[in-house]
């Protein structure tokens, strides 16, 4: 039995913001490709998530899920790659702040926006929400207010927040404004990024001729 990190995935999932995770940790980890409706639906990956849903990873008996939560762990069991601010850094609450907020309301409001499923005025206070644009403005304010979320330097939540700015403006979910763009093209240029990407890439299967 190996040390490896084992990582459940599909190349076309948020298994990708993990990935990226991994390569920026630079531990060992195995990959497990899923399939949709088939193995991971399987029984023995519902033992492991029971959602059915990737990405999953698993290490030394311990099984973590969610995106935000894996980076969140990810950063923590290996404080040595220094993706996370230190228990005793004040700027560790802005990181928990917006990891969280990517992971909340930024998910929640995106897939509503999308879906047609946004709270009417009436009903806007009992969504964690509120109200898209005003998601959409604490986001840019998020971005906007160094190189990366912790000012200067480059953490998990980046990658978790990152990544779903990337995926807002390729699909459209997201407005196309001048801090997301810069952003996006910072963490594009990060070498874990372009590996991870090279990696699932990769994995995607072809079309037939």
């Amino acid at each position: 039995m190996t040390d490896d990190i084992v990582f459940y995935t599909n190349p076309m999932s948020r298994g990708r913001i993990v990935r990226w995770m991994l390569e920026e940790v630079g531990q060992p980890y195995r990959t497990e490709v899923l399939d949709y409706g088939t193995t991971m639906k399987s029984p023995a990956y519902l033992a492991i998530n029971p959602m059915g849903k990737v990405p999953a990873i698993t290490w030394r008996g311990v099984t973590i899920t969610e995106c935000a939560a894996i980076c969140t762990w990810l950063a923590d069991a290996f404080p040595q790659k220094g993706l996370a601010p230190a228990f005793d850094d004040p700027m560790r609450g802005t990181y928990l702040r917006w990891m969280f907020f990517a992971a909340g309301p930024m998910e929640a409001a995106v897939t509503a926006n999308s879906l047609g499923l946004l709270a009417p005025k009436d009903k806007q206070a009992m969504a964690g929400y509120g109200t898209f644009d005003h998601v959409v403005d604490a986001l840019e304010q998020a971005v906007s207010a160094g190189e990366y979320i912790c000012g200067d330097r480059f953490t998990a939540a980046d990658v978790y927040v990152g990544s779903q700015i990337q995926w807002g403006l390729m699909f459209k979910s997201l407005p196309e404004r001048l801090a997301f763009v810069d952003y996006a093209a910072r963490l594009e240029a990060r070498p874990a990024a372009s590996r991870a990407n090279a990696l699932d890439n990769a994995l995607v299967p072809k079309p037939a001729d």
